[in-house]
């Protein structure tokens, strides 16, 4: 493995709080890895949490609340955001947005949410990791299935 592969791999890991499995080969997967978050997530000039919140303003923007679900679990597993800041965000963003995309948002916060309540509560630990298989398809271009 080269070295902008590694730090696409361990930003990746970094962005999503668990391991991705390096999939060579994958043409999509590969430019994923290797620019967006061996490079771009690798910038330095707006912190992690800048990051994390220009992201989850895009994909509220766009209405994909799968990838919404994904950032906040991460956004809360890595510290970056609270509870109460990812349902401010929804607020806010609804004034911009729109009340159906900013309630998308919303509901996608309190899911989150709740999935990681009930799954600490019964010590599944899923609290602790990110919708793996939705990941594995946002970052293979299949998003739309």
């Amino acid at each position: 493995m080269d070295e902008l592969r590694r730090k696409g791999l361990e930003k990746m890991n970094e962005v999503y709080g668990w391991e991705m499995p390096n999939m060579e080969g994958d043409p999509y997967f590969d430019l994923t890895v290797d620019h967006l978050f061996g490079n771009i997530w690798n910038r330095p000039g707006l912190s992690m949490r800048d990051k994390r919140i220009m992201t989850l303003t895009a994909v509220t923007a766009v209405g994909n609340r799968d990838l919404a679900e994904i950032q906040i679990n991460a956004a809360l597993l890595n510290e970056e955001l609270t509870e109460d800041e990812l349902k401010e965000m929804a607020v806010f963003l609804t004034h911009y947005l729109g009340f159906p995309l900013g309630s998308a948002l919303n509901g996608a916060v309190g899911t989150v949410i709740s999935k990681r309540k009930k799954a600490a509560a019964k010590g599944a630990g899923e609290d602790k990791k990110a919708n793996v298989e939705g990941a594995l398809k946002m970052h293979s271009g299949k998003t739309n299935d």
